[in-house]
C-alpha cells in the first residue's frame, strides 16, 4: 500500500502530518497484532517508509479514472519501506532534516546510518517515533511544549 501526503497542494505541515499518519497506522497494526496473537490468531506486522520530494501527479485511465504519482521521490519512499523493519517507520535523511527544521521537538529519531537501498545505493536512514510529552515535574517537557510544536506545523 502506498500513501502520499501534501497533495495536490503542498503545505508546510505536510511532512510531519505524513509521518504522524504512518505512526498512527503503525500503532494500530501493533495493537491489532497483539490482540490477535493473544487469541491465537494469525497476525500481520507492518513496516512504513517515508521520503519527501517532488512528484509528477495526474489522473490516468480511460474507463476507470485513478489519481497516480510517479518519480524518484516515489521510488525512494518505496525503498524506505523495503529497507525498514516491522513495527517501525523508516525515513530518509532528507525527510529527517525537514522534520528537524519544521517539527523540532515533536519526534524522536534513531539514526540507522547508511543503509543500502536497492537501486539507490547507501542512504542515510532513521527510525522515527512520536515524542511523548508529560506534565510530570522534572522531565524537561510539558504539555505546552506539545502544543507549541503542533502550532508550528499549522
Amino acid at each position: 500500500y502506498m500513501a502520499a501526503g501534501g497533495l495536490p497542494l503542498a503545505r508546510a505541515g505536510a511532512v510531519a502530518d505524513t509521518v504522524l499518519a504512518a505512526l498512527d497506522m503503525q500503532a494500530f497494526m501493533i495493537e491489532r497484532a497483539r490482540s490477535r496473537r493473544a487469541k491465537g490468531l494469525a497476525a500481520f506486522d507492518m513496516r512504513a517508509g517515508v521520503h519527501t520530494g517532488p512528484v509528477v501527479a495526474g489522473i490516468v485511465g480511460v474507463k476507470k479514472f485513478q489519481y497516480d504519482i510517479w518519480g524518484d521521490t516515489v521510488n525512494t519512499a518505496s525503498r524506505m519501506e523495503s529497507a525498514g523493519a516491522a513495527g517501525q517507520v523508516n525515513i530518509s535523511g532528507f525527510t529527517h532534516a525537514l522534520l528537524q527544521e519544521r517539527a523540532d521537538g515533536l519526534f524522536d529519531f534513531t539514526p540507522r546510518g547508511k543503509v543500502h537501498a536497492k537501486g539507490k545505493g547507501d542512504m542515510e536512514m532513521y527510525f522515527v517515533r512520536r515524542r511523548m510529552f508529560s506534565s510530570e515535574p522534572g522531565n524537561g517537557q510539558d504539555a505546552a511544549d506539545a502544543s507549541t510544536c503542533e502550532e508550528r506545523l499549522s
